[in-house]
């Protein structure tokens, strides 16, 4: 064993080879060192453990190390290719932005910003001011103001406006959102105390009114945006909600969710309520996604009565809520190009993504299938089929988009199949740009509804061969 170890080159030599000459150069002498005697001491303690085994040479440590140093260098957030066929993914960062919100939010990130400074009288601005006048305009609210996401929102409206008073809200509205936030438990956390009323399936407006009471603060009425009761229902449309409201003068508040601003039938996708539409069928206060189909940042808005916002940011946690220069940057550009609906389809990623021809999808599916083709070894087969895409982070989540994409299916035994699927699925990972598909009976499904003409389906396959050649002798278990 000895003489074993005392083939290992030393720290010093190692750091002399070229290529850890140009690490040091790249990441810095210290960080290097400490690489290098990391890796030596794991190759002592596997020939302590195995006599037998064989070193590597100088140049295949120093190469091991190097590579060790930059895949630790990689940034951990970074770029993947969506094939799920879920274009706003959660997992994945929902909503792309449109490049003039990034163009906006790099020049936010690079230079001093007015962020809080009025430029016309040279005092403190308000940090919502930069977007408020676009929401008033495009919703028909009297104000507004953002928070970092919806779930905040809610809680922002629920902590202001009824704190140790009761909320009434229909049982069947009790939704869960990712990560299992729930209403009821987002409210009792503001301080609020909920009143259900209804059933799980049908709620009328008498439950409403009956349930009013001396500590009733306000009516909630929370769109069911990530799933749908059918059959035997019955709901409480906002205007009904409104008169009920009147009666007793207390608030009415809509948590929509989705933040739809305009009508997306006109594009012919699925009807989604409006902001506008719930404001003006009675709503005090709708509370909304930026992330979702509005296609804009993660962000949560609050729209409606000026003397309800005003109470709002009076509150001390909206500065605990609040939003930065990079969202807020942002923010204003993707709702500039709702001004201009007729060339909305072009300019807002999101909107150019759902409307997306099958024939054109397909055309994608093609490209890649035959990218594929080239690179997969045998046992793999690949072709185009016709699937189904869905909007995604809760929205409309019954109804689904005709697309198209790449089926790959393992031609090997019904035994081995499911791990030689699983196998692909993870060399895809592995690729310098990760491409993320689905498993649908047995096979990956890669949907090239979010693969775009300037992604090349050939540089995006590039090395994947390689990369199943080396998973041979790696897990195989059922890791999704």
């Amino acid at each position: 064993m000895g003489a074993n170890l005392a083939s290992l080159p030393s720290v010093d030599r190692l750091l002399n080879t070229t290529s850890l000459q140009l690490a040091q150069a790249r990441y810095g002498r210290e960080r290097v060192t400490k690489a290098v005697r990391e890796h030596l001491g794991a190759l002592r303690a596997a020939a302590r453990a195995n006599a037998a085994a064989e070193l590597p040479g100088l140049d295949a440590i120093a190469t091991s190390i190097e590579a060790a140093l930059e895949s630790a260098s990689r940034p951990s957030l970074q770029r993947v290719i969506n094939l799920t066929g879920t274009v706003l993914h959660t997992n994945l960062g929902r909503a792309l932005l449109p490049d003039s919100a990034v163009a906006a939010l790099v020049a936010a990130a690079s230079h001093p910003c007015n962020l809080e400074y009025d430029l016309d009288d040279g005092g403190r601005g308000e940090r919502d001011a930069h977007v408020e006048d676009l929401v008033r305009a495009l919703t028909g609210a009297e104000a507004a103001l953002v928070v970092n996401n919806n779930a905040a929102a809610v809680f922002l409206v629920l902590n202001t406006l009824a704190g140790r008073r009761e909320v009434i809200v229909s049982r069947g509205e009790l939704v869960e959102i990712g990560g299992q936030f729930r209403i009821p438990d987002i409210m009792t956390r503001s301080g609020a105390i909920l009143r259900e009323v209804g059933t799980t399936n049908r709620t009328h407006v008498r439950d409403y009114v009956d349930a009013i009471g001396p500590r009733t603060a306000l009516l909630l009425k929370v769109h069911t945006s990530n799933y749908e009761v059918r059959g035997f229902t019955s709901t409480v449309d906002t205007g009904a909600l409104r008169a009920a409201a009147n009666e007793k003068t207390i608030p009415l508040v809509m948590d929509l969710g989705s933040g739809t601003l305009l009508d997306m039938r006109q594009w012919g996708l699925p009807y989604e309520p409006t902001v506008r539409a719930a404001l003006e069928s009675g709503a005090d206060l709708v509370t909304f996604s930026g992330d979702k189909l509005l296609g804009g940042p993660q962000c949560g808005v609050v729209a409606g009565r000026r003397h309800l916002i005003d109470r709002l940011r009076k509150n001390p946690l909206k500065r605990a809520l609040r939003v930065d220069k990079l969202v807020l940057a942002a923010l204003e550009q993707v709702l500039r190009l709702y001004l201009d609906p007729e060339r909305l389809p072009q300019t807002l990623p999101t909107l150019r993504l759902l409307v997306r021809t099958t024939e054109d999808i397909r055309a994608t599916a093609q490209r890649l299938a035959e990218a594929l083709g080239r690179e997969l070894p045998e046992g793999y087969r690949a072709e185009v089929v016709d699937c189904t895409s869905q909007i995604g982070s809760g929205a409309l989540p019954v109804d689904v988009l005709p697309s198209a994409g790449v089926r790959v299916s393992s031609t090997l035994n019904r035994r081995d199949r499911d791990a030689h699927v699983l196998r692909l699925k993870r060399a895809l990972r592995e690729l310098p740009v990760p491409v993320i598909g689905r498993i649908e009976d047995h096979a990956l499904l890669l949907d090239c509804r979010c693969l775009e003409r300037e992604v090349d389906a050939a540089a995006l396959c590039s090395g994947l061969s390689g990369r199943l050649e080396r998973t041979q002798s790696g897990p195989t278990s059922r890791q999704r």
